[in-house]
């Protein structure tokens, strides 16, 4: 039995050679995936909410990786681990390392010198995390759990509600939120940061 996904505007499908590394046989329809994932994510959450970081742990190549493979490892065997393949977005893969640190070093900076307001700079670094697109699957919800953990760990702020709706499934949230993710991609980061807070 094979793994039959189909995507929604925005997903990235996943490769045949990375739909091999499912840990659960028996999953074989997008919305059992989902399900398992989300199991996963919560798992993930509790971890999240445990626990108290430091921004020079948060920003690290070894935190941004545990933190996927804590919300996806019981699903994938990848999980965790830098995509080997181009997809239809995100950055060269070869380049995934380098621009990983970048974005850390420059977030660093951000802390310390106060660029950006707090929210702004979560957002900031939730969007660039998802542009360079680490992983095979997952980047979103990833790049949106990093956000939360920035803002809410921190900052002491509240988590960011992102819609306050299911951003896996097509509906009017998931427009919206990638209407806001493509006003970033040129730069224009308003529109994100008051989704984030809708």
């Amino acid at each position: 039995m094979g793994l039959d996904l189909e995507y929604i505007d925005g997903q990235t499908p996943i490769d045949e050679e990375e739909k091999e590394g499912l840990r659960i046989e028996t999953i074989s329809t997008k919305v059992e995936l989902d399900e398992f994932e989300q199991l996963n994510i919560e798992e993930a959450l509790q971890w999240v909410l445990s626990k108290k970081f430091k921004a020079i742990q948060v920003f690290s190549e070894k935190f941004i990786c545990d933190l996927h493979k804590r919300m996806y490892g019981n699903i994938w065997t990848w999980a965790g681990e830098f995509r080997k393949t181009d997809k239809n977005i995100g950055i060269d893969k070869h380049q995934i390392p380098v621009q990983l640190k970048m974005l850390c070093d420059d977030s660093m900076f951000w802390i310390e010198n106060n660029t950006y307001s707090m929210e702004e700079m979560a957002i900031r670094f939730k969007h660039r995390l998802v542009s360079i697109h680490c992983f095979p699957n997952g980047n979103g919800r990833h790049s949106r759990l990093m956000a939360d953990i920035i803002i809410e760990k921190l900052f002491g702020k509240e988590p960011f509600s992102w819609g306050a709706g299911n951003l896996t499934q097509s509906g009017e949230t998931r427009t919206a939120y990638l209407k806001a993710v493509k006003m970033a991609d040129l730069g224009k980061y308003q529109p994100l940061l008051e989704f984030a807070r809708s």
